[in-house]
């Protein structure tokens, strides 16, 4: 950061604001009141996210919040790009900038400021987010993801264990050689999918007790008993 101007700083807070205002859109809340004339935080697992939004109220309204959720994220890191305009920020620089744009991103979607800091766990966020910082690694989560979910039909356990496999992914890629694009070779980087992996342990942390305890709920895409129509208040 040596030759940092004030210009410099001043953009790059500007982006961290940024992210975390993206972060704090509570597409979840505000569908499930505009459309559905409910609180999704009141019912099911009171979790603003796309898994209670599927749970609760069918894939129709859990859609697009999966797709808010995703772009809020990748659009985050995205704005990092801008500065790559200063000749004073380096790509190293670049690549702390998203994961710096990645936690406020999260922490928004986390503790929404336009929904009186009660959201969701940032699964579709940290999603946009990963795939904005380095795709390929996202990508082969994401993989990970959807195996696992379609064995058990756990969103909570699957996003768990593709959240795990993500710093070994990225152990495994920095030990290769990619083009100077690619953040590995990044101690930032890997500490941060490290972080990644406990962050979605411990946002998970009542699902792991409901899955201990055999009352998590399965979710089925297709062919399952997944009712799009009616609300589940339990």
């Amino acid at each position: 950061m040596e030759g940092w101007t004030l210009t410099t700083w001043l953009a790059v807070t500007g982006i961290m604001v940024a992210a975390y205002l993206l972060g704090s859109i509570p597409s979840a809340v505000w569908i499930g009141k505009k459309y559905y004339g409910i609180d999704i935080r009141e019912h099911g697992s009171k979790n603003a996210g796309t898994t209670n939004m599927l749970r609760v109220l069918g894939k129709k309204a859990a859609l697009p919040v999966f797709i808010i959720d995703y772009l809020k994220g990748f659009c985050a890191v995205i704005l990092t790009s801008f500065m790559r305009y200063d000749d004073a920020v380096s790509d190293s620089c670049i690549i702390n900038l998203r994961i710096i744009a990645t936690a406020f991103v999260v922490l928004g979607h986390i503790f929404p400021i336009f929904a009186g800091f009660k959201g969701g766990k940032g699964v579709a966020t940290l999603l946009g987010a990963g795939t904005g910082i380095y795709a390929p690694v996202l990508i082969l989560s994401f993989a990970v993801w959807c195996i696992v979910f379609a064995i058990w039909h756990y969103v909570s356990l699957a996003s768990m264990i593709a959240g795990c496999s993500y710093p070994i992914f990225v152990i495994i890629f920095s030990t290769m050689t990619y083009n100077d694009n690619a953040p590995f070779g990044s101690v930032p980087f890997i500490v941060f999918s490290w972080v990644v992996a406990v962050l979605l342990i411990w946002t998970h942390r009542k699902n792991i007790s409901r899955l201990k305890d055999g009352t998590e709920s399965k979710i089925y895409l297709w062919g399952g008993p997944n009712d799009d129509t009616k609300v589940n208040k339990d």
